[in-house]
């Protein structure tokens, strides 16, 4: 078993951080509050970082989830925001893995050269929250297709997406033998859909780029679906598992950034006439924020290592993800902290950081639901909801 770095990660990690470094501090700072980074996706993309997952026959690199993990990671290292790209990768493994044939050679191929984007994966609504058997968003069959109404909300970079991995209840739940049945995957072409597909940007703390998402008498046709009908919510779950290992690399990865600058900061700042990197109170929040992010790392590398193998990785996904969240937190603050007033000052990077890497401890999934999970699927304790 291989629950470390893959081979071809250093090679990988200097492309990218090349890529990056056209990129720097200014050009993020230019784009806040909420500016798309269509230069920088449209860079990953022509270098092929973005169809990572794809495989060859289909015009992609054919790498492991491990691999891609690698990619995001060192884009948050370098000061950038992987959120703006990563949902192309996680948002592959439910088309990948239960896509027809004929969907991922219509498709795929597109997406590699970057004629399409998927960039969008609608599941959460307003009343269904991280409950996600409970939405209500509805596709109805109708003659050769589906008939979708409701609503999606928290469904990011939809503005900046040609394509949409779409679930809804194809049953009633009041229909259905368990609360995960009757849910339906779609592939959406949202391109030219008038008043059937609107969206509505939603402002936020960081440049995020997230949407409501609404569907008044949606036409799909009958390939839209993926896989069988109601067994949607099953797929989905590759999709999350991708979604929470390559969060968890970019948290380490802003890890690596807050600690680097950190470190660089405490070694140079001078005051009462030594650095303030000698100081304990300096020193051992750093120290702790460096062992919970290597702690992190390993538990990412079983989780992609699982993935890959085709095991069960819903365990260790949601404990990666929990790990790696925390820990970037954790050195987000200590970073600030070291810092001090300048830390606050945008040109620093550090507040922007800041603000994205905070977001990880409530998204994809709150880490309060990953304990619960852990409490009750690894520890087999009594439900708590």
């Amino acid at each position: 078993m291989e629950f470390t770095e893959p081979h071809d990660a250093p090679a990988i990690r200097e492309a990218v951080r090349a890529l990056c470094a056209g990129f720097p501090g200014e050009y993020w700072r230019a784009l806040e509050p909420d500016r798309y980074p269509a230069e920088f996706v449209a860079a990953l993309t022509e270098h092929g970082w973005l169809a990572a997952l794809i495989p060859e026959p289909y015009g992609g690199s054919g790498l492991s989830l491990a691999v891609a993990s690698v990619i995001l990671e060192e884009i948050c290292a370098a000061g950038a925001n992987a959120g703006a790209c990563h949902a192309q990768m996680y948002t592959m493994g439910t088309l990948l893995r239960h896509g027809s044939e004929a969907q991922k050679s219509a498709l795929l191929p597109r997406i590699a050269s970057g004629e399409l984007r998927l960039q969008a994966f609608a599941v959460t609504e307003p009343n269904a929250g991280s409950d996600t058997t409970r939405i209500t968003t509805r596709a109805e069959r109708r003659g050769d297709g589906y008939v979708v109404n409701g609503q999606k909300i928290w469904t990011s970079r939809a503005e900046h997406s040609d394509l949409m991995v779409l679930l809804a209840r194809t049953t009633p739940a009041t229909e259905v033998a368990r609360r995960t049945d009757g849910l339906s995957v779609f592939i959406v072409d949202m391109r030219e859909r008038g008043e059937q597909l609107r969206i509505r940007p939603i402002k936020t703390m960081m440049n995020h780029a997230t949407t409501e998402v609404f569907f008044a008498d949606l036409e799909l046709p009958a390939d839209a679906l993926i896989g069988e009908e109601g067994e949607g919510f099953r797929y989905i779950l590759d999709g999350m598992n991708a979604e929470r290992i390559l969060i968890a690399a970019e948290c380490i990865g802003d890890c690596r950034f807050f600690l680097d600058r950190a470190v660089a900061y405490a070694s140079e700042r001078v005051v009462f006439d030594r650095p303030i990197g000698a100081n304990q109170g300096v020193q051992f929040p750093l120290a702790r924020a460096h062992m919970a992010m290597v702690a992190a790392d390993l538990m990412r590398w079983k989780a992609a290592w699982l993935y890959d193998e085709g095991r069960a990785a819903g365990a260790e996904a949601n404990m990666a993800k929990y790990l790696a969240s925390e820990a970037s937190w954790e050195a987000a603050n200590a970073a600030l902290d070291t810092h001090g007033g300048v830390g606050f000052a945008q040109e620093y990077d550090i507040e922007r950081k800041f603000r994205e890497t905070r977001l990880y401890r409530v998204a994809p999934v709150n880490n309060n639901l990953i304990q619960a999970y852990v409490g009750q699927h690894v520890l087999g304790l009594p439900r708590s909801y």
